[in-house]
């Protein structure tokens, strides 16, 4: 099978493996046009979350935040919060082609800018993490994507040569990064598209 001569495949979740949209979640909470603006922009554009997902903040930290710069209701911003693990479901297509590729022998791995509610929620909720030889998450390595480092770290953790990783995200700095490290990358459309470009990949090593 073309996909088993890759050498080691490496995850991102939101966006890839586990569906992500900012936007549906905010209107799962709020109906007013304008308050959906103004939760958007001062959650999920604003770099606390990015200091979430690093584990500079912690959840409790952030929501006190949010409530603070939205003038929301904390109770509005920790239902937001249980929102965003609702909506992080697996995508069917790309969990078709994780299992592809575990049962054609590649070797998997997992790299994520996630904070350690999600974590833990979602480790505990879906069975397909243990098909994973390795994960990093960022907040547990207080790194996050596009920082070089953590690729570094990864691959060293990992026990893995950077040419040998390839990485599939669906942000084109942390795709653009992955490369910069040394590593093989391909930037997450959607199922179909990965797996083509999977495959191109692999001939490389197949030749």
């Amino acid at each position: 099978m073309p996909l088993a001569d890759l050498p080691n495949v490496i995850f991102d979740l939101g966006g890839v493996l586990l569906r992500w949209d900012t936007r549906g979640i905010v209107d799962a909470v709020y109906t007013d046009a304008q308050t959906r603006e103004l939760v958007h922009a001062a959650v999920f554009e604003h770099p606390d979350w990015l200091e979430l997902d690093r584990g500079a903040l912690t959840e409790d930290e952030a929501v006190e935040r949010f409530a603070h710069r939205t003038g929301q209701p904390r109770t509005a911003m920790v239902e937001l919060m249980d929102e965003v693990r609702r909506c992080l479901a697996p995508q069917p297509a790309a969990m078709d082609l994780l299992t592809e590729l575990a049962e054609c022998g590649v070797p998997l791995y997992c790299l994520s800018n996630m904070h350690d509610r999600n974590i833990d929620f979602l480790t505990g909720q879906y069975a397909f993490f243990e098909r994973f030889r390795g994960a990093i998450y960022s907040a547990e390595v207080k790194l996050i994507k596009p920082d070089p480092a953590i690729y570094e770290y990864a691959a060293s953790t990992f026990g893995l040569e950077a040419a040998d990783c390839v990485f599939v995200d669906d942000a084109d700095e942390n795709v653009e990064a992955a490369r910069s490290a040394g590593w093989h990358a391909v930037r997450f459309n959607d199922a179909a598209q990965c797996r083509a470009e999977l495959i191109s990949l692999a001939a490389r090593w197949a030749g």
